[in-house]
């Protein structure tokens, strides 16, 4: 389990995270996200305990991570973005070194590196210069460094960044069974990865912690259940004229305008209204020609701006 109390983090004058306090239980994949410059990447060194907090307390798995340094970051495996690896080292040679580093008994070195090399699907690279392998490769090597040690926790920090569509699937599946045996933490600009893959999520805006709460439930509070995408052609610009006289409509916004001359709007109702037979009814009398029509979906991307935008 991870605790972080009341952790505040200055630099100077400058406050670069402001009293946030969370926890995480084992066994969860949580998602921690906010724009550039939010606060991320400094609550993640406080945890892995590469700078230590102005004031709070954070504790792993029962460690006080400042008082107990070496107990604490034992249970912690760490991704870093940007894949830093020694180049010149092959792959195996690369995880032995991270397990050295890790003190890993030299009677299961061995055995534990060769298991590691098999779950993160390396066998076929394992002889290989770091330097000569693709991203998604080399994303699996970071991620098998991470591992070593068989930490408790891990924290990845944008794992899929760089990566090509196929890549990308293949690590989610890897990090979705590795949230089978350990705590994850993933940092990540990809909304819809996190939607995915987390089963709780963090947002930090401005040092300060936003939202605590599943995906699911971030959306739903943002969403609009009684909203329409209507794509139409409207020669005679009829349709906010005729649309006022629907009175169930609470909202009509053009979102743009395509190059065939149709046009896009979000259209808004009373919640226990549905409009698509009132619509298709007035525009035909009016001869506005609906195109397409869909419910608007809300994201987590949606409940993410409507948060750090200041909204509740």
């Amino acid at each position: 389990m991870i605790e972080v109390k009341n952790v505040t983090k200055k630099y100077g004058k400058v406050v670069a995270v402001d009293n946030i306090s969370f926890t995480i239980q084992d066994g969860e994949i949580i998602g921690l996200l906010g724009p550039n410059g939010a606060g991320k990447s400094t609550t993640m060194n406080m945890i892995t305990g590469y700078i230590e907090p102005t004031e709070g307390t954070i504790i792993i798995d029962n460690y006080d991570i400042s008082k107990r340094p070496k107990k604490a970051k034992k249970e912690i495996g760490y991704m870093p973005e940007g894949v830093p690896l020694y180049t010149d080292m092959t792959v195996k040679e690369f995880i032995t070194y991270m397990a050295e580093i890790k003190k890993i008994d030299k009677k299961e070195r061995k055995e534990k590196v060769e298991k590691i090399i098999e779950e993160t699907g390396l066998k076929e690279v394992e002889k290989k210069i770091t330097k000569n392998l693709s991203r998604g490769y080399k994303q699996r090597v970071s991620l098998a460094g991470a591992l070593v040690g068989e930490p408790k926790i891990l924290i990845l920090d944008e794992p899929t960044v760089g990566l090509d569509p196929k890549q990308i699937t293949e690590i989610r599946k890897l990090i979705k069974d590795l949230g089978k045996k350990h705590t994850i933490i993933l940092s990540s600009h990809i909304l819809s990865e996190v939607s995915q893959i987390c089963q709780k999520v963090i947002i930090i805006n401005k040092g300060k912690i936003v939202a605590i709460d599943t995906p699911e439930n971030l959306e739903n509070k943002v969403s609009n259940k009684n909203s329409l995408y209507v794509t139409v052609e409207d020669t005679e610009n009829k349709i906010e004229k005729v649309t006022k006289k629907i009175k169930e409509i609470t909202k009509i916004e053009l979102i743009k305008e395509n190059e065939d001359k149709t046009k896009e709007y979000l259209i808004e109702s009373k919640l226990d209204t549905d409009l698509r037979k009132i619509l298709f009814q007035e525009f035909a009398k009016e001869n506005i020609t609906i195109f397409e029509m869909k419910k608007a979906d809300t994201t987590l991307e949606d409940a993410f701006m409507k948060l750090i935008e200041g909204g509740n």
